[in-house]
């Protein structure tokens, strides 16, 4: 069930699956005056649903890449809907402006009051070049910190949503210090003494991702990928071509699960059978009952305790044992 009204886009892995379903459309379309057909119908659906299975059970890196850059993923707006159709989004850094590419405001999840943070890309053309393709400029930054010392003045969780390739690199946004933006939201969040909960929902880039992510918990969606640079980056400084981009896919270690095994991330929020944009209301009820089961554990510490946590869960990272 998708629920936006544009048709789904296959992606290139998925090719196998439009062929088999052109061919189910084409018997379907026979059936009322050949109603014989309907055994190979109901075989056709079958192998369908196992064909569909076997490939996103057996994804490549490059694939759980496409799927978190897929058009029609949902975005932080379309989970703060699903969460609470009441919410309040609140507007701009009390400096200079506002930045469409981050959206905030406060959002019931379950029995809790939030702060709700998150990135948005745009659908259509002329709301990506607004946003930049999802990528913040510092006043972006600046109003999620702003939200981060609004929680903090009202004892709220912070919930924040990732969704970009990272922090928007003109020439505006360095005039602007995106860099100190960056750094000044690291220093508040780890300074928090309520309880953060970042989730990569789709493309966590960079220290665009990281600006609004250093949190408690970390989640991510299961194909969501989480990385310092982009693959094009990464290949174009590794290899100089643009051809190794699924290598550099592999290497990376971006994905959800291979980020688990090495503990940054807490959790990996299951999607639906073929992504989170084949069905948006069980996407979001999936991640509100993972929000709320983390929320349920962190709110019963004490504001020290909380903040101790952080410290811990960053210490952790990147310890071996031999």
């Amino acid at each position: 069930m998708v629920n936006n009204e544009t048709k789904t886009v296959p992606l290139d892995f998925e090719q196998p699956l439009t062929v088999l379903a052109q061919q189910i459309e084409l018997l379907e379309a026979q059936l009322q005056s050949q109603p014989e057909l309907e055994p190979d119908v109901t075989h056709l659906r079958d192998q369908y649903e196992i064909l569909r299975r076997s490939i996103y059970s057996n994804l490549r890196p490059i694939d759980h890449l496409a799927l978190a850059r897929h058009a029609q993923r949902p975005y932080a707006r379309d989970y703060f809907d699903r969460f609470d159709n009441t919410w309040m989004e609140l507007h701009g850094d009390r400096k200079m402006a506002d930045d469409p590419a981050i959206i905030s405001g406060l959002v019931t999840i379950g029995p809790y009051k939030v702060v709700a943070i998150g990135t948005d890309k745009g659908r259509n053309l002329r709301q990506k070049q607004i946003c930049n393709f999802g990528m913040p400029q510092p006043e972006g930054y600046r109003k999620a910190m702003r939200m981060f010392e609004h929680a903090e003045k009202f004892h709220l969780p912070i919930i924040t949503l990732i969704d970009t390739p990272g922090a928007y690199p003109g020439m505006a946004a360095e005039e602007h210090n995106q860099a100190e933006a960056i750094a000044r939201n690291l220093m508040v969040l780890a300074s928090l003494t309520v309880p953060v909960i970042a989730v990569v929902t789709g493309e966590g880039g960079s220290g665009g991702a990281l600006a609004i992510g250093l949190a408690n918990r970390i989640l991510m969606l299961e194909h969501a990928v989480y990385s310092v640079i982009s693959p094009e980056g990464c290949a174009s400084i590794l290899w100089r071509s643009a051809d190794k981009v699924a290598t550099a896919c592999e290497a990376m270690k971006m994905t959800a699960a291979e980020i688990h095994k090495i503990s940054v991330v807490d959790e990996v929020v299951d999607e639906p059978l073929g992504g989170a944009h084949q069905n948006y209301d069980l996407m979001a009820h999936t991640l509100q009952k993972s929000l709320i089961k983390q929320l349920d554990k962190l709110t019963k510490m004490s504001p020290k305790q909380i903040k101790q946590d952080r410290l811990e869960k960053y210490r952790k990272i990147g310890v071996t044992v031999e």
